[in-house]
């Protein structure tokens, strides 16, 4: 459980760093864009490249974002229910959300596979996508890691280590 959690952890803080490298990146290509439109040169691929950048940033972030606890959550209802129906609520859900990620994120690895071979391109930059999309069934695999150790959390709480 400790291997778990530290794996998580030191996934999710490598992740998160190089999601805000891109979001770094983001901003300097929009400002340059901004500025090399006032001169009527923009920055070619600039759609492209943001529409990549924004996946990865969201797909490494989601992690880092569930592991702190940050998700929106709407507990009026549940909040109303005994101690024991709130764990076992938040064990179905955790493993629902598991099972569902661990899922999207093998289908976004056989369609970055399909993709390889297939050596599908962008039209204006001839980037390659499936590196991104890779990306993105990387941040569901540590999602589906991080729900795992939420989900053992719950049910080893208070229980003697």
């Amino acid at each position: 459980m400790e291997l778990l959690d530290k794996v998580s952890r030191y996934l999710n803080q490598a992740l998160v760093f190089i999601a805000g490298c891109f979001l770094m990146a983001m901003i300097f290509l929009t400002c340059a864009n901004i500025f090399l439109r006032v001169v009527w040169i923009p920055v070619k691929g600039t759609f492209e490249l943001m529409g990549f950048f924004g996946a990865i940033i969201a797909a490494f972030a989601i992690a880092f974002t569930q592991a702190k606890k940050g998700h929106i959550a709407l507990d009026i209802l549940v909040a109303g229910f005994s101690k024991k129906t709130q764990k076992m609520l938040s064990g179905t859900n955790y493993l629902i959300c598991m099972i569902f990620f661990a899922l999207v994120g093998w289908r976004m690895t056989q369609w970055a596979a399909n993709l390889c071979e297939t050596g599908e391109v962008t039209e204006t930059l001839r980037i390659i996508f499936y590196p991104f999309t890779y990306g993105v069934a990387l941040g569901c695999f540590v999602l589906t890691l991080v729900l795992l150790v939420d989900f053992l959390k719950l049910f080893t709480e208070g229980k003697g280590a």
